[in-house]
């Protein structure tokens, strides 16, 4: 076993957030293109969105196929790899097709491989990590993280409906214990049996997160919480090159604005939730990680200026 740093995992780490999720290879087909073996999973486009903002550390695992071009491409975005492990057998894979529409799509396949004996070990220096992203993976794993990690100042969940149909008892007990859950509306709806959005965030508020946030894709998201409720826009860009990915940069972007500010507020998670709607708009604007790859935190600035001047009444 090795990690991207090829270091022993007792080394120190300034990350101050750590996200664990899936990695993966895709092959993702368009209307307009088709490309194979691309950097893919919630912790490549988490940790990449993240990365303009404050050092963040990834806990995934990775076949010894994995190319080596793609550790280096997290190394130029600044992330700690010590969590990375890169084991014997074949990284998992998935395929799929976008519609016309460019937004629902058909899985073609899903290979797990080393994705499937997948169990998130901390290194030393990642457990007091104050912020922590539980990227889409079963809860028995999310709860295996959280009893890793010592008294972080927040935790982000996301979840999804297969989640829901088969582990709903160990769920419920991640929601229990994190701050911030996501998802998308039907999977707010299925898991909490009402149909009216207000009423499931009110519902999964009394199990114990002080934010829910309802994804609702190109049309972006719905923050909930005691105090309010926040209308997260998506930013209208002029093409959609590859949607894959967009929920997880949007996530992110919003866990490392927010572990960048200096507390964690009403006014901070909002503001730090439009800076993920921005990371995530140029995410959607090519394959990849290339999107992300190729702008600055200049041009986050500007675009984020932009989303807010779209929303003022002034």
């Amino acid at each position: 076993m090795r990690d991207c740093k090829m270091g022993s995992g007792k080394q120190k780490s300034s990350a101050k957030l750590v996200v664990v999720g899936s990695l993966a290879l895709d092959s993702v087909e368009t209307p307009f293109e088709k490309k194979r073996d691309m950097l893919g999973g919630s912790v490549s486009y988490a940790c990449a969105a993240a990365s303009f903002f404050v050092k963040t550390g990834m806990v995934a695992v990775a076949g010894q196929d994995f190319p080596a071009r793609y550790t280096d491409l997290y190394r130029k975005f600044g992330i700690d790899c010590q969590g990375l492990s890169i084991i014997r057998g074949r990284t998992f894979r998935w395929s799929g097709v976008y519609e016309a529409n460019m937004i629902d799509r058909r899985t073609l396949s899903t290979e797990l491989n080393v994705f499937a004996s997948f169990s998130p070990e901390l290194p030393e220096s990642y457990k007091s990590a104050p912020f922590v992203l539980l990227g889409n993976i079963a809860p028995g794993l999310q709860a295996h993280v959280l009893s890793q990690v010592k008294k972080p100042k927040f935790v982000l969940a996301d979840t999804m409906d297969l989640w829901i149909n088969t582990a709903k008892k160990s769920l419920m007990e991640v929601i229990s214990r994190v701050n911030m859950l996501t998802l998308n509306d039907s999977e707010a709806r299925l898991l909490t049996g009402e149909y009216n959005l207000r009423r499931c965030a009110a519902r999964i508020l009394d199990w114990g997160p002080q934010y829910v946030v309802v994804k609702k894709g190109e049309h972006g998201a719905i923050l909930f919480s005691r105090k309010g409720i926040f209308i997260v826009p998506a930013y209208p860009v002029d093409e959609v090159c590859d949607p894959t990915g967009a929920g997880d940069s949007f996530a992110g972007g919003f866990m490392g604005s927010l572990a960048g500010a200096s507390s964690v507020t009403e006014r901070t998670v909002r503001a730090a939730l439009l800076c993920g709607s921005v990371v995530a708009s140029f995410n959607v604007e090519d394959f990849s990680l290339s999107g992300l790859a190729k702008i600055s935190r200049g041009d986050l600035r500007k675009r984020l200026s932009s989303l807010k001047k779209m929303t003022s009444i002034e």
